[in-house]
C-alpha cells in the first residue's frame, strides 16, 4: 500500500496546513508530503488539480481523498484507532473534539488580526477588541482542557492528540504577536512549541522563499 501523501501550503502562513502535518508526525503516522506554494501564478491550477475544496490541506490515501482538516483527523482516527488522534477517556474525548470543533469554526478575530508568521516577531500588533476576546477565550479553554483532563502529560488532554493540532497555530500567533499569557497557557505554548516537530516546521518555514503580501502586517 503507498505511503499516504499530505499536501499542505507555505509552512510560514499555512495554519490549516499545520494541523494535520504536526499531528501525524507527533503520533508517528507515516507520510509523505507535496507542498504547493499558495497564491503564486500556478496556485490555482495546482490546487484545483488535488483540492475539491480548492483549498490545503488534503489528504490523499491509497488513491483517495480526503479534504478538510477535521475530517482529516477524523479519518486517521478510523484508520489508526489506537494512534491517539483522540483522547481514550470517552468524555475526554468529546471535551477535545467541542475545542477542536470550535478551534474550527470560531476565533476570526484572532485569525484575521493576527495572521500565522513563523519568521516574524511583531509585538504588540493586531490587538482589536475581538482579537482580545478570543485570546482570553482560548485561554480559558486551555485552563479547562488542562486542569479536568491535562494530569497525564504536558498537552491539553496530557497526550498529545487532535485538539493541540487544532490549537498549534495559536500558539503560533500569541509567540509572533508577543501576547502575555497566564501560567498554565505560558506552560502549554513552552510544551507545544519544544515539540522536535514544530520545531522541523518553524526551521522549513524560515528556508521559504515565498512572501504572501496580505499575511505580512509590517
Amino acid at each position: 500500500m503507498p505511503t499516504p501523501l499530505l499536501i499542505i501550503g507555505n509552512k510560514n502562513y499555512s495554519s490549516w496546513s499545520l494541523r494535520p502535518w504536526i499531528l501525524m508526525k507527533v503520533l508517528g503516522l507515516a507520510f509523505e508530503e507535496k507542498l504547493i506554494p499558495m497564491f503564486d501564478e500556478n496556485w490555482d491550477a495546482a490546487i484545483a488539480e488535488v483540492s475539491p475544496s480548492k483549498k490545503v490541506p488534503v489528504l490523499i490515501d491509497d488513491g483517495h481523498t480526503v479534504w478538510e482538516t477535521m475530517a482529516i483527523m477524523e479519518y486517521l482516527h478510523d484508520k489508526h484507532p489506537d494512534a491517539g488522534v483522540w483522547p481514550a477517556d470517552r468524555l475526554a474525548r468529546a471535551v477535545a473534539r467541542s475545542a477542536a470543533n470550535e478551534m474550527h469554526g470560531g476565533f476570526g478575530g484572532l485569525r484575521s488580526a493576527m495572521p500565522m508568521n513563523t519568521r516574524k516577531v511583531l509585538p504588540g500588533r493586531g490587538r482589536d477588541e475581538a482579537c482580545l476576546k478570543d485570546i482570553a477565550r482560548v485561554q480559558s479553554l486551555w485552563n479547562t482542557c488542562r486542569s479536568d483532563h491535562g494530569q497525564g502529560g504536558d498537552f491539553l488532554f496530557g497526550a498529545f492528540c487532535a485538539a493541540d493540532a487544532m490549537f498549534a497555530p495559536v500558539v503560533s500567533r500569541l509567540l509572533t504577536y508577543a501576547v502575555e499569557l497566564d501560567p498554565v497557557c505560558q506552560t502549554y505554548v513552552d510544551a507545544v512549541m519544544t515539540l522536535p516537530a514544530m520545531q522541523d516546521w518553524y526551521a522549513a518555514g524560515r528556508d521559504e522563499p515565498w512572501i504572501v503580501s496580505h499575511d505580512e502586517l509590517d
